[in-house]
């Protein structure tokens, strides 16, 4: 999709599974491979892709999106609902590169708007988030569906 400085964008498939389980794992999000493989097959058969930045080895980052339709939105609304990049590469704009690749696949899908959801409302993400030109849109409530024992 997108290269910079040996650095590719591209859609991920089931064979990077085992190079996004350890990128997960480093993030403490621990899933094996063969379940992360699942995951991204099931966001590339619905409306949603997963995104990788890789330069060699496992990827450095990565970033998962969806779009649903509104009744507020005449368009579709694209979601980024997973956005990592490793540790050790950090601080090099590959977050931004994602965010600018998760832009065009949306656009691609017809959306005409990207929504970010921010789980921890941190002061480094919600910078990133300014920086790369999100407003801030309200609360969120997430409510489990599984019955609570």
């Amino acid at each position: 999709m997108t290269s910079r400085y040996g650095l590719e964008i591209r859609a991920a498939t089931a064979a990077d599974a085992p190079g996004l389980a350890e990128l997960l794992a480093e993030a403490g999000q621990d899933a094996a491979g063969r379940v992360v493989a699942a995951r991204v097959e099931a966001l590339r058969q619905g409306a949603g892709t997963v995104l990788i930045a890789q330069e060699w080895g496992p990827p450095s980052g990565v970033i998962a999106l969806h779009w649903y339709a509104s009744l507020l939105e005449d368009r579709p609304v694209a979601q980024i609902t997973f956005l990592l990049v490793g540790q050790d590469s950090r601080r090099r704009g590959i977050g931004r590169l994602l965010v600018k690749a998760a832009s065009q696949a949306a656009r691609s899908a017809g959306c005409g708007a990207l929504e970010m959801a921010l789980p921890e409302a941190d002061a480094t993400m919600r910078g990133f988030c300014e920086a790369t030109g999100f407003v801030e849109g309200g609360a969120r409530f997430t409510r489990s569906l599984r019955r609570q024992g």
